[in-house]
C-alpha cells in the first residue's frame, strides 16, 4: 500500500511540475487560462445552467489539455535536434492544428452557450409591468 502511495504521490508532483512548467514558459497557455476565467466569471454573472456549465468546463478543459500536448510535441522535437526536420515540423503542425481545433469548438461552445444571455441584455425593459408590481 505505502509503495502505491510513493507511486500516486510522484504522479501527481510529475503532472504538478508539468503544469508549472507549462505556466512558466507558453503564454498561449496563459491566454487560454484566462480566456477560461472569463467564460467562468460570464458564466457566474448570468447564472447558466448545469448543463451549460459542463459545456464550458469541458471544452476549456480540452483546450488547455491541447495545449499541453502541443507543448509536449513541441518540447520533444526540440530535444531531438534545433536544425528543421519535415518530420518533426509535421509534428508540430499537426499538434498545433489540435489546439486550433479545440479553441473553434471551445468558441462555439462560448457563443451557443453565452449568446443568448448577452441578446437578453439589449432586451427593451417592459416598464408597464415594473410600475405594476
Amino acid at each position: 500500500m505505502a509503495h502505491l502511495i510513493r507511486k500516486l504521490t510522484g504522479s501527481f508532483s510529475n503532472a504538478f511540475r508539468g503544469i508549472y512548467t507549462i505556466l512558466a514558459s507558453q503564454v498561449n497557455f496563459r491566454i487560454h487560462l484566462l480566456i477560461m476565467a472569463i467564460a467562468v466569471a460570464g458564466g457566474l454573472l448570468f447564472k447558466i445552467s448545469a448543463g451549460e456549465w459542463t459545456a464550458v468546463i469541458l471544452s476549456s478543459g480540452l483546450v488547455l489539455a491541447a495545449e499541453c500536448m502541443n507543448t509536449a510535441v513541441e518540447f520533444l522535437g526540440d530535444s531531438v535536434t534545433k536544425d528543421e526536420n519535415p518530420h518533426i515540423r509535421k509534428a508540430k503542425d499537426v499538434a498545433a492544428a489540435g489546439v486550433l481545433l479545440a479553441a473553434i469548438a471551445a468558441a462555439i461552445v462560448g457563443l451557443v452557450v453565452f449568446f443568448p444571455y448577452f441578446l437578453k441584455l439589449f432586451e427593451p425593459v417592459d416598464r408597464a409591468h415594473i410600475c405594476r408590481e
